[in-house]
């Protein structure tokens, strides 16, 4: 009795530490727009947390893991105060840091389910799974003589990743070959680049996928990125936000900063009242801020720091913004570093658009899936579902804009939806296909690989002898779930998942999402939204210095 009232005595300093220091936190799959916390390491919260950790070492009876009791333990506090409160164990408290630092230590493959497998789509230039030969359509079947039948994607990850100079060894299976092959890799330190492509989408328009979330590199690689287009005679952007979780707050001011003229606000930060989090605005410092239209894509994965240049160049109209409304995750996290390698993450703030707009989503009331996982109404209104904080304001040419729930796009476009089933099955008969297995069809063989590749439009057209191969295919291979009437259907979106998988087989994933976006509902409504963000920003005369800036 003696230890439970002491354990309930912790969780009680853990919980009203944990509010008096804001309360609110960050989980992996909706990253915070983080500001790293070196000095907190002696604040009050990191000793109740170590008395408490050690109070728990010894007394309590019986023997289990101490990461995961103390995981489970302040999860279940930490949940109570709102849905993004996380702690994290020293493996994802690492790979958060690491991350966040651009890098990681790994072997530099990238990998996805498809059938049910984990398979290999592509490997990094000069990274240790290039350097030893695995290559696109092996399936990983081993990791260090563990079978991986039944392991999630994250598990694989798991395995492949660790310290620095470390062995891994993986088996694949390979076509053409009768028995898995085996590789021992030393790991190393992987890139992990914000900017994960970039290229001319049309004759003076740019294209940038800033989808990899806000490291300490983010601007600079976006910069980078623009100034390549710019000498490829670039004159408008695309700026693609989906599925970017969010990082670093500073990063995010930067990347709006680009955009946005000396004084112009960016973002506010406040603090609860009353506590130590201080209240500040965030204005642009840039006096060559590129004045180029603009257009960015989002989507219900874009959150936190990404919503807060969404939000930005919404409000002062720098730009459109297409797609679907965005996550609506409103809040600044703070990082503890924890005794043992671990950590916490707790909100010391909400940050506001220049309007004055929260961007978070209501969470009262609902469970913790809801929250992250169901999709909210396929239908899109003008306005966000009303929550605590909705309110409306009005940007500098007169647009209504709203509040409380995320970023709501000036030009709603729903995402193309993808048929598993079908792509799975285009990706294993691409596998054969590139290999060369099928007789008159050498031509569409993929012999080697070829990084930094930018399509001409007429590669691996697919003609109707590799249909009809393929409708064979299906037939010997029953157990991909694909029918002869799903096919019929759905011929071109089929005819579009081959040609994308030998693109990625010969040339990477960047040309493949190259290839992709010429079919996106969302990338075309935006590549036709350009000459829309032309007139916007020359009627908010953004650039016009004899005005004065507030």
């Amino acid at each position: 009795m003696k230890s439970k009232s002491r354990f309930l005595i912790i969780a009680l300093i853990l919980l009203v530490a944990g509010s008096l220091a804001g309360g609110w936190a960050s989980r992996m799959k909706s990253r915070a727009a983080n500001t790293p916390s070196a000095e907190m390491k002696d604040n009050e919260l990191v000793k109740a947390f170590g008395e408490g950790q050690r109070l728990i070492e010894d007394n309590y009876a019986v023997d289990r893991d101490q990461e995961t009791l103390t995981r489970a333990a302040i999860l279940g506090m930490l949940h109570v105060l709102d849905p993004h409160s996380s702690f994290f164990d020293r493996r994802a408290f690492n790979e958060m840091q690491e991350e966040q630092s651009s890098r990681f230590y790994g072997i530099g493959v990238t990998i996805n389910r498809r059938n049910s497998k984990t398979c290999v789509l592509g490997v990094v230039k000069g990274m240790p799974a290039e350097r030893v030969g695995l290559k696109y359509g092996d399936i990983i079947v081993e990791i260090d003589g563990k079978p991986t039948k039944g392991w999630s994607q994250q598990e694989v990850l798991n395995h492949v990743r660790g310290e620095r100079g470390t062995e891994v060894e993986i088996a694949v299976e390979r076509v053409g070959e009768p028995v898995p092959l085996k590789f021992r890799i030393v790991r190393d330190e992987v890139p992990y680049p914000s900017v994960r492509n970039h290229f001319i989408v049309r004759p003076g328009m740019g294209y940038i996928a800033l989808t990899n979330g806000f490291n300490k590199k983010t601007s600079e690689e976006l910069q980078d990125a623009i100034i390549e287009l710019k000498k490829q005679g670039m004159t408008s952007l695309i700026l693609d936000l989906r599925r970017n979780p969010g990082g670093l707050l500073k990063q995010a001011i930067e990347v709006s900063e680009l955009f946005l003229p000396r004084s112009i606000d960016v973002v506010s930060v406040r603090g609860r009242e009353g506590s130590r989090a201080r209240s500040q605005v965030y204005k642009s410092e840039n006096s060559d801020p590129e004045s180029m239209p603009l257009v960015v894509m989002i989507n219900q994965e874009t959150a936190s720091a990404s919503e807060i240049v969404a939000g930005a160049i919404q409000d002062k109209d720098r730009g459109i913004i297409v797609g679907e409304d965005s996550f609506g995750k409103g809040l600044v996290q703070t990082v503890f570093p924890l005794p043992g390698g671990t950590g916490l993450t707790l909100t010391t703030a909400k940050y506001y658009t220049p309007s004055g707009r929260s961007i978070q989503r209501d969470y009262s009331g609902g469970s913790m899936y809801e929250y992250y996982w169901a999709r909210r109404s396929a239908e899109h209104s003008a306005a966000p579902t009303p929550t605590p904080e909705t309110n409306t304001v009005y940007t500098p040419t007169g647009r209504k804009l709203h509040g409380g729930g995320g970023i709501t796009p000036d030009i709603v476009v729903k995402e193309g939806t993808e048929n598993v089933v079908i792509r799975d099955a285009c990706f294993e008969f691409a596998r054969y296909l590139a290999a060369g297995m099928f007789p008159n069809l050498e031509g569409y063989k993929v012999s080697k690989f070829e990084f930094g590749y930018r399509l001409r439009g007429n590669e691996f057209v697919i003609t109707d002898e590799v249909m009809a191969a393929f409708r064979n295919f299906l037939q010997e291979h029953a157990d991909l779930g694909m029918t002869e009437a799903s096919l019929a259907t759905h011929s071109d979106y089929a005819r579009r998942r081959i040609r994308a998988e030998l693109i990625t087989a010969a040339y990477g994933i960047e040309a493949e999402d190259q290839f992709l976006l010429e079919s996106d509902p969302q990338a075309i409504q935006a590549i036709e939204a350009i000459p829309k963000a032309k007139q916007l920003t020359s009627m908010a005369r953004l650039f016009d210095t004899s005005l004065d800036r507030h």
